[in-house]
């Protein structure tokens, strides 16, 4: 891949990643454990921040999944193996990496692995 296509693609990644840091950082906020003190929160209410806040960790933990994907594709990046199907090494689709630039599977392969 050419060196102006990996740097869009590392910027791209980059990006990506600053705007997960952030919702991750939001959604800490949100998983904070819910106080016990039924005077000031009333059941259904002490309830309904209890769903949110399993729905925060959720959120967290898919953000922290794809801030991993991230990461594996920018050491991808810097060890020159961007871009590359890491099942059958042929090169992925650049449309498919703009759709997806951490994506380690050309769509033949990543169709094959669905089924």
């Amino acid at each position: 891949m050419e060196q102006d296509a990996l740097e869009h693609f590392r910027q791209k990644l980059l990006d990506e990643q600053r705007a997960l840091t952030e919702k991750n950082e939001e959604a800490d906020s949100a998983a904070r454990p819910v106080e016990l003190d039924q005077q000031s929160v009333g059941r259904l209410s002490r309830m309904d921040a209890m769903q949110g806040q399993a729905m925060a960790l959720a959120t967290r933990q898919r953000l922290e999944q794809r801030l991993r994907q991230i990461l594996a594709a920018l050491r991808r990046i810097d060890d020159e193996e961007y871009g590359d199907c890491e099942a059958c090494d042929n090169p992925i689709n650049p449309k498919r990496l703009e759709i997806d630039p951490a994506t380690r599977f050309c769509l033949d392969c990543a169709s094959a692995k669905e089924n």
